[in-house]
């Protein structure tokens, strides 16, 4: 009787985490997890982690940091729980207007661009401080322009999409 109740949860879990993404979205999560998936198992594992890190260029990963990596699910990594983490992480980020209109507090021209020694100076001085080493991986991920400026409408399409805009 307990296994039909536990697959009955499982198959509501993952109704719902399918339904928290676009299809195209699902998509590009099933391209993501089909790489990941390196022995094509249908599970995603230590060796399948150490191997796409290796693709990646990265060889020097320890065990300690891949299993840090799998404890963060609650079991094997099949593409629902896959799916399901994404969607765990993806749920505390705010919407694209919200992060938008933050970045529009430092722009009152609305150029769709910041200075990049000035937004660092305000994140390295504001509210919730960031480190310089926070503000270097940003830009790192992001660097501003020949300029020096940071631009915020695409920086916030790729914090909620994940890619970068086509530029126009």
């Amino acid at each position: 009787m307990a296994p039909k109740k536990a697959k009955k949860r499982a198959e509501g879990a993952s109704s719902n985490v399918f339904a928290m993404f676009e299809q195209s979205q699902i998509q590009e999560f099933k391209e993501a997890f089909t790489i990941m998936d390196q022995n094509r198992d249908g599970f995603i594992d230590k060796q399948d982690l150490r191997d796409t890190f290796a693709a990646l260029g990265r060889l020097n990963v320890n065990n300690e940091e891949l299993e840090d990596m799998l404890k963060e699910a609650p079991g094997a990594i099949n593409f629902t729980v896959f799916l399901t983490m994404f969607g765990e992480k993806l749920k505390g980020s705010d919407p694209e207007e919200t992060i938008l209109n933050a970045f529009k507090i430092f722009d009152p021209d609305a150029k769709g661009h910041i200075n990049a020694e000035y937004i660092k100076r305000m994140l390295m001085t504001q509210a919730d401080k960031f480190s310089a080493e926070e503000v270097q991986q940003m830009f790192s991920a992001f660097p501003p322009d020949v300029s020096g400026n940071l631009d915020y409408k695409n920086l916030c399409y790729v914090i909620t999409h994940g890619e970068e805009k086509d530029q126009e």
